[in-house]
């Protein structure tokens, strides 16, 4: 047995017994925090935490490792709920159409975008998809990252789907952090289907979504509903058929339009609804008192150079609110959850406390871990983040340009 002290921290974060499995509204400013505190691993779980002054000392040494704290704060590890981690190659040449005046919806209706990457994606062995994959995650891991959720949706044909999603499999059971699968088939619609809607659909709903029960290769089903993309009714009958599998609803919606995707995807019982740059009042209505959680993903604002979602107005109309990285090679080519964190401080004026509940305890709501992950609790196995010596904790938001995490343990 692997057992790890951590003593003297500066301050515990996110700690405590018997707490809500999400915060929302003006309860997203607590943080609980224990100063001057101690936590005890066991093989990854918690069997101990609290104040030092109420700390009964050491026992049995062997298989000890004793860590000093001492001007660190500890924290859990964020849950990253929403990316699409599993790419061929990076897109930098659409990064300089956009700086060239094309916005990104020019460069999707001209082939760029998601069928650029649908293209190289198709021509890789799996082999090196996975290869690839574990080099963005151990890089994730130490951006402080415990819990990944990766998307399909670069394959856009039956085989290439389920090899996208073989590859998710794979990556389960050889990383050392929890992973969810998503099926994202709904993405965009292929070339040779631009003209036959119904043919695609048809394709996912009836070789792609059985192909994926009969290998148990996905937790969610995704559709990216959006103008130019698939309709509100496209998106409902795909949600169906996945969801009389068993795959529960997380839907890309509200990007650039408002299209009533989130009233629907609330009806079908979605766990979270993603992006919402857009969002109109039927939306909040359609959220409110539902167990729909809606995230955002500001660093997908950043690098498009469209507007933010609108954190604030979630929160003032008792809202939960998740934030995510959507990490991909086309508008979000970071996975850097610590710079999320400040993106949603600086540009929605979110409170560092705020931000910090949306990347642990409410994005675990959003991957079905709250049992697991998102705060420090007795028995939970959630990767714990040790930062450098730091003055407080908006402190990482605020110097944005640094990695201000020394371990984190997974």
């Amino acid at each position: 047995m692997k057992k790890i002290l951590i003593k003297n921290i500066k301050g515990l974060v996110q700690c405590g017994e018997d707490l809500p499995m999400m915060r929302k509204g003006k309860e997203m400013r607590e943080l609980p925090i224990i100063e001057n505190a101690y936590l005890a691993l066991e093989d990854g779980v918690i069997v101990a935490y609290g104040p030092m002054s109420e700390w009964g000392g050491i026992t049995d040494w062997r298989d000890l490792e004793v860590i000093d704290a001492e001007g660190k704060f500890v924290l859990p590890a964020f849950c990253d709920s929403h990316t699409h981690t599993v790419f061929a190659q990076s897109r930098e040449e659409e990064f300089v159409d956009r700086i060239n005046g094309l916005s990104y919806e020019e460069i999707a209706l001209r082939g760029g975008g998601i069928l650029n990457s649908a293209r190289r994606l198709q021509e890789m062995y799996e082999d090196e998809l996975v290869a690839k994959a574990k080099e963005r995650i151990e890089r994730l891991i130490s951006y402080g990252t415990g819990a990944l959720e990766i998307k399909s949706g670069y394959g856009l044909t039956v085989e290439a789907e389920l090899k996208m999603l073989r590859v998710i499999k794979r990556l389960k059971e050889e990383c050392a952090i929890e992973i969810k699968a998503t099926f994202l088939g709904a993405h965009a619609f292929p070339t040779e289907y631009k003209e036959n809607h119904r043919g695609y659909i048809d394709l996912i709903i009836n070789e792609m979504i059985p192909a994926i029960e009969k290998e148990k290769l996905a937790d969610y089903i995704d559709v990216f509903c959006e103008r130019n993309y698939f309709s509100v009714e496209q998106m409902s009958e795909i949600l169906e058929a996945g969801i009389k599998i068993g795959l529960k609803p997380k839907v890309h919606v509200n990007q650039f339009s408002a299209m009533g995707g989130i009233r629907k995807a609330v009806e079908l019982g979605a766990l979270s609804v993603d992006h919402l740059e857009e969002l109109a009042d039927d939306d909040i209505e359609a959220l409110k008192n539902s167990a729909t959680i809606p995230t955002i993903l500001p660093s997908c604002s950043h690098f498009l150079s469209i507007p933010f979602g609108d954190a604030r107005r979630m929160m003032e109309n008792d809202l939960p609110v998740c934030l995510a990285s959507d990490f991909n090679p086309g508008s979000t080519p970071s996975g850097n959850l610590g710079f999320v964190w400040s993106l949603a401080c600086v540009k929605m004026k979110m409170t560092p406390e705020e931000a910090l509940n949306a990347l642990t305890i409410n994005a675990a709501y959003a991957m079905d871990l709250s049992e697991t992950h998102g705060t420090i609790s007795l028995g939970k196995k959630t990767p714990i983040i040790i930062t450098k010596v730091i003055p407080n904790l908006a402190y990482i938001p605020y110097a944005f340009g640094d990695n201000h995490f020394e371990r984190v343990i997974v």
